[in-house]
């Protein structure tokens, strides 16, 4: 056969899980604290709290974030973030609006993007590590239930 070749060199199998969103916060949902893990997520909803995600985060336009830290591989903000930025690739879209300070190694931005703060460039930026698996005991505690007494 003249086309069938056979392939002796492994394909690089790359891990989707972090350039793909894989959990979407909605509109009309508001999280109030911290937002950690591994992984793609869409925000368009509101976040108050810090982020750290070892993989993507989207600000859609409908999303709001206000923290003190966004740590991420990749962010693309299409939305609105009031706080610092730290990741490896930075994309602010035509709608997106930026108030904080960035630091990224690749940066983008789209005609009429709104971005205030400083920039810093750097050749690498840390990983963001994710974090430990969460594990729970399971404790067991008897609950005495007192009859109700009543004023007869």
């Amino acid at each position: 056969m003249l086309f069938s070749k056979k392939k002796d060199t492994p394909i690089f199998i790359p891990d989707t899980t972090k350039s793909q969103v894989t959990s979407v916060i909605g509109p009309g949902i508001n999280w109030l604290g911290d937002l950690r893990g591994s992984g793609g997520i869409r925000i368009e909803g509101t976040i108050t709290g810090e982020i750290a995600i070892s993989g993507l985060v989207v600000v859609g336009e409908s999303g709001k974030v206000e923290c003190e830290q966004l740590k991420a591989d990749t962010v693309i903000i299409a939305g609105i973030v009031k706080g610092n930025v730290t990741c490896q690739k930075f994309e602010i879209r035509s709608t997106g609006k930026v108030w904080g300070d960035v630091v990224t190694s690749s940066f983008s931005s789209e005609d009429g993007a709104f971005f205030r703060g400083q920039m810093r460039m750097e050749e690498q930026i840390e990983p963001v590590e994710p974090p430990a698996e969460l594990t729970f005991k399971e404790e067991t505690s008897e609950i005495e239930i007192e009859p109700e007494q009543n004023g007869n």
